[in-house]
């Protein structure tokens, strides 16, 4: 028997184990093959301390520390510049202002894009202070923190029934049956689908569909040194990624929980739109995927016990935020779940908590 079982092997639910697993017997259950396959093993892996609304924003600062110097730091710095064109004013003004970005000359931009169409691109602004994360580095050195702790991960362990009697819950595979104390619903996409399995009035959550194409970059130019690119009211992104570049249309397709795979059509009006304010064709798509970025109803996580039993616990809608809110998000789930007293603000953590959906 375990104190708590996670279900769901992702960011969310190895970094709680991390953080659990030094005070509670934890067992992990992941129902595909790998770990971190479905919206950890899919992410753009980028820092934005502005990304997000106001609650998301407050975990992204509370998570900066950690991601800045915990087993040696995982951020590098990469910066952010958005690309407006002439009649894209008025919302370019707008999210400089959301982003934080300070506007600069499109002959700067170009110094630090050469890449960029000087007869498209009209407005251009910049902040130095986004980082990439290595998304890779951070998992494992949360896995190893909770494998070093004594935490069982479980893969190819997909629950098929959730039951509580007498304060216990009994979790269900095609292998084993789990019980614990605590279930800990952190499942990503499915998270709703779990909760209704436990008993459970499901919350809301919507997966939507992001899809990126890697592609070579025109001109053959060393992207390395070049920034994040962004588009006005997020029509497209585009990321240095291993000499290549990383594009995103930044799709947002409500879908049912699944194993996403890129639309074509939808890749390629986003490979346009990127296109259109570059000065060279893209040539060469070298491979694509999409993948799931599930939010509640008003697009904040949700982390708390439910009112419905304190024993089933919510860490889910990471939506597009998972890892660079991970380090503050894991953090206050293992403190609500210890009785610890959390560092994040009263009106944060109620913002966070599921008992905003029942609250009247």
């Amino acid at each position: 028997m375990s104190d708590v079982v996670i279900i769901g092997g992702g960011i969310a639910g190895i970094s709680v184990a991390a953080r659990l697993a030094p005070h509670s017997n934890v067992t992990v259950l992941e129902a595909e093959a790998q770990l971190a396959y479905h919206a950890s093993g899919r992410s753009a892996a980028a820092f934005i301390a502005d990304y997000g609304n106001s609650v998301v924003r407050a975990l992204n600062v509370a998570s900066l520390e950690y991601l800045t110097s915990a087993n040696g730091g995982v951020l590098s710095p990469r910066g952010m510049m958005m690309l407006g064109k002439a009649r894209e004013r008025k919302d370019f003004l707008t999210e400089v202002k959301d982003f934080g970005l300070s506007e600069i000359s499109v002959g700067e931009a170009k110094e630090k894009v050469p890449l960029i169409n000087q007869n498209m691109v009209k407005h251009a602004a910049y902040r130095e202070d986004v980082s990439d994360i290595d998304t890779d580095l951070l998992f494992q050195n949360f896995l190893l923190g909770a494998r070093s702790h004594g935490a069982t991960v479980q893969t190819e362990a997909q629950v098929t029934n959730i039951t509580f009697d007498n304060g216990q819950w009994k979790v269900v595979t095609a292998d084993q049956i789990y019980s614990a104390k605590i279930l800990i619903n952190a499942s990503g996409a499915w998270v709703d689908l779990i909760a209704q399995m436990a008993g459970l009035e499901p919350l809301g959550f919507t997966p939507y569909r992001r899809s990126i194409a890697r592609i070579t970059v025109p001109g053959d130019y060393d992207p390395s040194s070049w920034p994040l690119l962004d588009g006005v009211k997020e029509g497209w992104y585009a990321k240095p990624d291993a000499g290549q570049l990383i594009v995103s249309p930044a799709d947002e397709d409500p879908l049912l929980p699944q194993d996403a795979w890129a639309d074509d059509m939808i890749l390629a009006e986003g490979l346009s739109r990127f296109e259109e304010m570059m000065s060279k064709p893209v040539e060469r798509m070298t491979s694509n995927w999409a993948g799931l970025r599930t939010f509640a109803p008003d697009r904040t996580l949700v982390i708390g016990r439910s009112p419905e039993n304190p024993q089933f616990f919510w860490i889910a809608g990471q939506g597009g935020y998972g890892f660079q809110t991970a380090a503050a998000a894991s953090q206050l789930a293992s403190d609500l779940i210890l009785g610890h007293t959390t560092e994040l603000n009263e009106d944060v953590c109620k913002a966070l908590s599921p008992a905003r959906f029942t609250a009247h």
